[in-house]
């Protein structure tokens, strides 16, 4: 991981290999655009039962929007006995409650939220005043049930738990102290949200390089460079306090005392300079072109200079293959969200098809983000969806052109009359 402060913007950028996987980028006005996680005291503006939700003021400058599947409430004090109750039953206008960003806002949409609030910690998320109960898939099933012995001792009554993938080879002493600091931290934001009177944050999540550091860091990671002195001294404090055995892999990088900035001496900035093109070249010379609009994300898959050597077939398979690592990686890599639709080259048996499939699946696999991915379909398109939590890569690090809005032409100024 390579974290350079430029100014007030930090730059995050994640490796496998010599690979770029995951790059993000963050500002202080992102307390407006990038605040998922956040936990606010809102005040309902109105309820639309037509639309099964409700506008939230969260004191940020658009209103934040509250689905009925994401309504919290006592079934006791509902009225509507034997269904679902609706949602005009649930919330009426300038009531206070207490909500969590579970979507950050994007273009003219506000953010989304829940009332299932949760707070984060290195092993375990503690949902309050909840009976949920999860630990990560991704775990093996022997370290599930480990895990779950221990989850039955040191649960907080009343509150739910899940435990992330971090938590792998934790000891019992390092999970009990994680969920006690969460229920400690919980009782302060209960406190703070019942004394609130008016719309306003209750608690901000931690810096993103921190949150990165939490969520992510562990053995696997051969090392943090930081190229700002107070955010080195800030993570390495973190760090050797939750997972001293790896703070000697947080490294500072002095940007006086080298003659290479650090995104340039490992080459990052290179590599961020390709995720921007909507080109981008297979090792064989096949490529792909990515087209992103506001509706969805389309990727068209071209063979290119790669002409194979035995047959049609075989090479369109083999074109394919690379193509569907490759996008799973750029996917991660651009953080493209939403609705996406891939184009690939045509194949003629069905068993390539599905492998090419399948193919695709398992590299999405490596993405922490939620995607669903269906089958090729008759006209050999693959429809797929990822969670789209915030913005992309592209918005993040570019201005849209004031002549062309964003599109791309410049239509003369004569047929705008």
């Amino acid at each position: 991981m390579y974290v350079h402060v430029d100014g007030e913007i930090t730059h995050t950028s994640i490796f496998e290999g010599r690979s770029m996987i995951e790059h993000y980028v963050t500002r202080p006005s992102d307390d407006v655009f990038e605040i998922h996680g956040n936990i606010y005291v809102g005040k309902v503006e109105n309820v639309l039962p037509g639309m099964e939700a409700a506008f939230v003021d969260i004191a940020t400058p658009k209103s934040a929007v509250l689905y009925r599947s994401d309504v919290q409430f006592d079934p006791e004090d509902v009225e509507t006995q034997g269904e679902a109750p609706r949602i005009e039953e649930l919330l009426r206008a300038r009531q206070l409650i207490l909500c969590q960003v579970t979507k950050n806002p994007i273009a003219h949409k506000g953010a989304r939220l829940t009332q299932e609030v949760s707070v984060a910690g290195r092993f375990v998320v503690l949902v309050p005043n909840s009976t949920t109960y999860g630990i990560s898939k991704r775990l093996p099933d022997n370290e599930r049930k480990r895990l779950r012995k221990i989850l039955d001792r040191v649960r907080p009554e009343g509150h739910g738990i899940i435990v992330r993938t971090a938590a792998e080879g934790a000891s019992a002493e390092e999970i009990e102290l994680d969920v006690q600091r969460l229920a400690d931290q919980w009782e302060r934001i209960a406190e703070l949200a019942a004394a609130q009177k008016r719309p306003g944050l209750i608690y901000r999540e931690p810096a993103f390089a921190m949150r990165m550091l939490r969520e992510e860091f562990n053995a696997e990671y051969r090392s943090v460079v930081i190229d700002d002195r107070a955010v080195y001294e800030e993570l390495r404090d973190y760090v050797a306090a939750v997972a001293p055995e790896l703070v000697e892999r947080v490294e500072y990088y002095d940007p006086d005392a080298e003659s290479l900035s650090l995104f340039d001496r490992f080459h990052v900035t290179e590599q961020l300079a390709k995720a921007l093109d909507r080109m981008v070249w297979l090792p064989s010379g096949g490529s792909l072109v990515i087209e992103r609009t506001e509706a969805l994300t389309v990727i068209d898959v071209n063979t290119g200079r790669n002409v194979g050597s035995s047959s049609l077939e075989e090479t369109v398979l083999h074109n394919n293959l690379e193509a569907a690592e490759e996008i799973a990686r750029q996917l991660r890599l651009r953080d493209i969200g939403g609705i996406i639709v891939i184009d690939f080259v045509d194949m003629d048996i069905k068993e390539n098809r599905d492998r090419v499939v399948k193919a695709f699946r398992e590299a999405l696999s490596r993405d922490k983000t939620r995607t669903q991915v269906f089958n090729i379909s008759d006209l050999g398109l693959v429809e797929m969806t990822r969670k789209r939590i915030g913005e992309g890569l592209i918005e993040s690090v570019a201005v849209k052109c004031d002549t062309c809005s964003g599109r791309g032409l410049i239509v003369p100024e004569e047929l705008l009359g």
